[in-house]
């Protein structure tokens, strides 16, 4: 009889792995997103990047895309320990209402990008359609 594998063993092996790639989401951006009432604030983590490198782009008013390249730097001599990940950055987050693309501004201060959104007015309380 074939000997049984121990698939939790398995798991733990894969997250293993993983966490020593730089985990399988090296890429992404952590964010929070708040609303409050009149705006969209969006916060994301990008720690280590040059602001120059960062984009930021609204689509359909609804979207914010996020992308950040890392800036190629070379240590003189040999990487005893390298961590840091070296990749791409990118989030697309879904905005909980739509945002008026005119009204929008950006700014990166310590590793946290903040971008905030105003609400497009009017949309918020609906159209009142009369009964007959």
């Amino acid at each position: 009889m074939p000997e049984r594998t121990d698939p939790f063993g398995e798991i733990e092996k894969v997250f293993e792995q993983f966490s020593e790639l730089g985990g399988p989401l090296a890429g992404d951006v952590p964010v929070d997103v708040v609303d409050t009432g009149d705006e969209i604030v969006v916060h994301a983590d990008l720690p280590g990047r040059n602001p120059d490198h960062i984009s930021v782009q609204l689509t359909e008013n609804e979207t914010l895309e996020i992308e950040a390249q890392r800036d190629e730097h070379t240590a003189e001599g040999r990487y005893v320990t390298r961590e840091r990940s070296q990749e791409q950055a990118s989030r697309s987050v879904s905005l909980p209402a739509a945002v008026d693309e005119g009204e929008t501004e950006a700014s990166y201060d310590r590793g946290v990008l903040t971008v905030r959104l105003q609400k497009l007015r009017g949309e918020a309380e609906g159209t009142d359609i009369p009964v007959n």
